[in-house]
């Protein structure tokens, strides 16, 4: 892969460490081998480092000689990222090609959320030649499903006041706020029970195609999550007949719109049997007409299967179906005071049917906490008048910087003097571990920059080559103006 970006010889070293990142797996609560990949990077520079109980791993490196007496400076990233597309996310490697001038996965995600920004740290620490006063690269853990290794970072685990954070995905902006979020889990209560017999037919109807995409960025771009089609084809079904479901599985990732679905169950032959049959056109149709500009390939097929032992009871159905009902998906409130940014948004990540529950996982995201904590109540009240418990995974505080702060208009001024142009300082409706860094770190300053990375978490996550290379000597230059 390396082979093909020759082009941009100041990058080169990034790209292979990034190669070296993707050949470890890397799912949310599952760094612990990344974890050890930085210690042993650690180790080989003869840098010292810290690791906490969460995986975190903090890495010191001396200032550049005579340059000393800098204010110390971090570089943060996270090490997990979504996993989409992989059958097995705790074993496969990713395989990585270029083509023109965007790097892309086969077949999965990418990676480059966060691979990349984390790659630019490491290859810091490497050089001997980049000018710099003290620095700290940290790497944070499951930022992407909980941010709980942010979360639970001890007061002195971190020295420097001024962060330069590389997981930022808009290659011509400097993000200087993000949403507040909350991820919850809720497990509505099944009761497995035998298949009915008789003279059934068994289906499958499955939602595919679909673009998915991140649940914060991705939320206004009229995308379809395939929990929207689901529920309504099998609303279809239920208004007309009787019909019993086996299994539910819905979405990819907790942090992701749903881009594909599949629903199993069986109904009497005859009439109920055609009615399920006729719905695939039906619902192709209407997706055509719903999304066909912003999410044209998602489609429904719907085919006969194998009879499945057990299915779930029908009060369980029922209720996760008033649950679905009730709660808001996808914008909820635009922003007043941000031109075209939303607010707060809500967003189905998965839906699953287990043992004993159907597992389901909301992903509320606000600029405003106290909007993004009632609306959470307000959709965990909801769950639990219809029977199912609901679990708060993460809840990460919105964060605003000053974007008049000397440090901030001197990362715009590099911008400028580096590349020709200044970039934008936005606030931006996707979660960043920086609200935690905030309420850990008083005084704390967060310039959050990154190359242009388009559709992450999903199968069509790419990164522009060109923009590495660019962010690349924005951040060589900011660190020596720094130092």
């Amino acid at each position: 892969m390396t082979n093909h970006l020759v082009q941009y010889p100041s990058t080169k070293r990034v790209f292979q460490i990034f190669e070296e990142l993707n050949q470890i797996p890397r799912p949310s609560h599952h760094e612990e081998r990344v974890a050890d990949y930085l210690c042993q990077f650690a180790k080989r520079l003869q840098l010292p480092y810290k690791r906490d109980a969460e995986n975190c791993v903090v890495i010191s490196k001396p200032a550049t000689p005579g340059h000393e007496g800098a204010e110390p400076i971090v570089l943060l990233n996270h090490m997990d990222m979504v996993c989409v597309g992989m059958n097995d996310p705790l074993h496969s490697p990713i395989d990585a090609y270029v083509e023109n001038g965007w790097m892309k996965a086969r077949g999965t995600s990418l990676g480059a959320d966060n691979g990349i920004g984390l790659s630019m740290a490491l290859a810091v620490l490497e050089s001997q030649d980049i000018v710099h006063g003290p620095m700290e690269v940290i790497t944070t853990t499951n930022e992407e499903d909980g941010m709980s290794g942010a979360s639970q970072l001890s007061k002195d685990f971190l020295k420097g006041r001024k962060v330069i954070n590389l997981d930022s995905e808009d290659y011509d902006t400097i993000t200087t706020g993000a949403a507040g979020a909350c991820l919850q889990f809720h497990r509505i209560p099944v009761e497995r029970i035998p298949a009915p017999g008789g003279k059934r037919r068994w289906y499958s109807i499955r939602f595919e195609g679909g673009l998915g995409g991140h649940s914060g960025v991705d939320i206004n771009k009229g995308r379809c999550s395939a929990v929207v089609p689901a529920w309504a084809v099998l609303a279809a079904i239920y208004n007309e007949y009787d019909f019993d479901v086996a299994s539910i599985n819905i979405g990819e990732a907790n942090a992701s719109i749903a881009s594909s679905a599949e629903i199993v169950l069986c109904i009497p032959s005859g009439e109920g049997a055609e009615f399920v049959k006729q719905q695939e056109d039906m619902m192709n149709e209407w997706l055509r007409e719903e999304y066909g500009n912003n999410d044209p390939d998602i489609h429904c097929v719907i085919s006969k299967c194998e009879r499945q032992e057990t299915v779930i009871n029908r009060e369980a159905f029922e209720n996760m179906m008033s649950c679905l009902e009730q709660i808001p998906q996808g914008v909820v409130k635009m922003s007043d005071t941000m031109k075209g940014t939303v607010e707060t948004s809500n967003n189905v990540g998965r839906i699953v049917t287990e043992d004993d529950c159907i597992f389901i996982s909301t992903h509320t995201r606000s600029f405003i906490d106290s909007d993004m904590e009632e609306l959470s109540k307000q959709i965990a009240n909801v769950f639990a008048s219809y029977g199912g418990k609901s679990e708060t995974v993460m809840s990460a505080p919105a964060w605003q910087e000053d974007q008049q702060s000397p440090f901030l208009q001197l990362t715009s001024d590099t911008f400028q003097d580096v590349l020709g142009w200044r970039p934008r300082m936005v606030a931006m409706h996707f979660v960043l571990e920086a609200g935690f860094f905030v309420q850990h770190y008083p005084g704390i300053q967060i310039a959050s920059i990154g190359p242009r990375i388009v559709e992450p978490h999903s199968t069509s996550e790419r990164v522009e080559l060109s923009t590495v290379d660019d962010i690349w000597r924005v951040l060589v230059e900011l660190l020596k103006r720094l130092a």
